[in-house]
């Protein structure tokens, strides 16, 4: 007899704001039987922030954490190839965790996503690593959309491309030729200092949809401290920070 496969919701839950939960989103996580949430560490504010959703809208079910496996971020995972390495490894330390926990509990279980699953999220390809796992996925309200939102700005000039990177590939980027930049996963804002990029144009956010969220734009020479500053505050005011930002040239 062959077995019934395990089930999932992988649910896109928007960048923080709990009123920017989808009602397609809301409705799935009112079908799920529990909520996996992985933890980097035992009071992870983002972990928290997940568990802060599903109160805020009234959704009682069992949350199982999962300590998140560690990545390797020594010096040899600079380069692209050792980066990739280190990020495969990763991701099946963080499958054979989540296998573990789907074993162990019956029902459909809910994965929580933070902004949309499309976009920098590694969810899709663990749950891909795990056999007998069947499951869909509920887009969710993204950073990019919020950061346009705010600063009342379109993504890209009229007919024109727009290229979406990590703060880790952004000078590669600029050295293509790219123009018209969104760029996310920033460690820090190191690469902005470049001199090339002086004269362009930035418009930034950082905890976008939460109470720490800050905003910042102009032009990149003109707003450099600020921008510094406003990330340090954003840190400092959540335990953590995510921030995306659209870089153009002028």
């Amino acid at each position: 007899m062959i077995a019934e496969p395990r089930q999932a919701r992988l649910i896109g839950v928007g960048p923080g704001d709990p009123d920017q939960l989808t009602l397609e989103a809301l409705r799935a996580l009112r079908e799920v039987d529990y909520v996996v949430v992985t933890e980097k560490s035992p009071d992870d504010p983002l972990a928290l922030a997940r568990q802060h959703l599903l109160a805020h809208h009234g959704i009682d079910v069992p949350v199982v954490a999962v300590a998140d496996p560690q990545r390797d971020r020594s010096a040899s995972t600079d380069a692209r190839s050792g980066y990739q390495a280190a990020v495969d490894d990763w991701h099946a330390a963080r499958a054979h965790a989540w296998d573990e926990v789907l074993r162990r509990h019956d029902g459909v279980a809910g994965f929580l996503v933070w902004g949309d699953p499309a976009f920098y999220d590694s969810t899709i390809r663990v749950l891909d690593r795990l056999e007998d796992v069947s499951y869909d996925v509920i887009p969710g309200i993204s950073s990019l959309q919020l950061l346009a939102a705010r600063h009342r700005i379109v993504l890209h000039e009229v007919g024109g491309p727009i290229h979406i990177t990590t703060g880790r590939d952004l000078i590669e980027a600029i050295d293509a030729g790219q123009t018209n930049l969104v760029v996310m996963l920033n460690r820090d804002l190191t690469p902005l200092d470049d001199p090339r990029l002086d004269d362009w144009q930035i418009w930034w956010g950082a905890n976008l949809g939460t109470a720490s969220e800050a905003l910042v734009s102009g032009r990149l020479s003109d707003v450099r401290r600020e921008l510094a500053a406003a990330r340090a505050d954003a840190k400092a005011a959540a335990g953590w920070v995510m921030d995306v930002f659209v870089l153009r040239r002028n």
